[in-house]
């Protein structure tokens, strides 16, 4: 496909990174909308402020898909009403702003590619496994989610197909939610959080940006697929396997509920609660998992440097 142009929103934050090598490889021209303007290398970067609806028509001209990844880090920052509210609108809003300007120009996508995330079921733990026709939470990360998936339904009408990928925990060395796991793990530390029965939903980085690959490439993709591996895995299990990987004693400190809670607040809820996820329809779909398994993932990470 290399007569195609895919522009990525978020093209420089981690799965941006990551996936833009991934479609360059495969012969893709690719670009990105960031607020720095001051990149070079190996993709053309426009500049855009979503919160000043400031964005070029022209960036879209020939464009065939549109990946939008933008998104302020929900793990960054406390989650006060002022965080809430750019967590939200770093989403939805600049998908709107690209909509609006999309429309008036007469641009027509052959795609539009939007992240979602696992937190659309909410983060009230429970037994069952949650698939793609599940309704969302109704916490805020729940709402965040719906208002995120609404959001690409503007483009029924600009673009050929729409496609929602609900991404879990991504595993990836240096820029990951792994990345800031494995900093205690180097003094021999693996801290169980809460109680450790929480499931943590993962996948490997290469397995999503395959995944996103795949639903640029398959026409019959459409709607909504979770992005997680196949194996159901506690936190308690995640932190027992990564000691192994790393050949270090399992000394695994408790981090008592009431302490997170006090240090995080509201944000406390993404690690100290985490549902089963499946990954039946992007397997359907015809995927096949380079990683299904977590120790797989983990000693694949932890003994290479993956390109970006």
């Amino acid at each position: 496909m290399k007569n195609e142009t895919v522009l990525i929103t978020g093209g420089s934050g981690l799965v941006g990174r990551y996936l833009t090598s991934l479609l360059l490889s495969e012969g893709y021209t690719v670009s990105h909308l960031s607020r720095n303007h001051n990149f070079t290398g190996r993709v053309r970067v426009f500049r855009w402020n979503p919160e000043k609806q400031i964005v070029d028509p022209v960036i879209f001209n020939g464009v065939d898909y549109l990946v939008h990844l933008a998104g302020a880090n929900i793990g960054e920052k406390r989650w006060t009403a002022e965080r809430k509210k750019e967590i939200v609108d770093s989403r939805v809003a600049s998908a709107g702003l690209i909509h609006e300007v999309i429309s008036k120009s007469g641009t027509r996508l052959k795609g539009y590619i939007s992240a979602s995330a696992i937190g659309y079921y909410g983060l009230k733990s429970s037994d069952k496994i949650f698939g793609e026709d599940d309704p969302p939470g109704e916490d805020f990360l729940g709402n965040t989610c719906r208002q995120w998936e609404k959001s690409a339904d503007l483009f029924k009408n600009t673009a050929g197909r729409i496609v929602k990928i609900r991404t879990g925990v991504v595993l990836e060395r240096s820029d990951s939610a792994l990345a800031r796991i494995l900093k205690p793990t180097s003094a021999g530390l693996f801290p169980i959080l809460g109680n450790g029965k929480q499931i943590m939903p993962w996948i490997h980085i290469e397995d999503l940006c395959n995944i996103y690959l795949k639903t640029i490439r398959d026409s019959g993709m459409e709607g909504v697929y979770n992005a997680v591996s196949p194996q159901h895995t506690t936190h308690l299990e995640f932190m027992r396997t990564l000691a192994h990987v790393k050949k270090r004693p399992f000394f695994h400190p408790p981090v008592p509920s009431v302490i997170l809670k006090i240090a995080l607040g509201e944000m406390s809820t993404v690690v100290l609660n985490g549902n089963r996820i499946s990954s039946q329809k992007i397997i359907s779909a015809g995927y096949t998992f380079l990683f299904p398994d977590l120790e797989m993932a983990l000693k694949n990470i932890l003994s290479s440097s993956i390109s970006q």
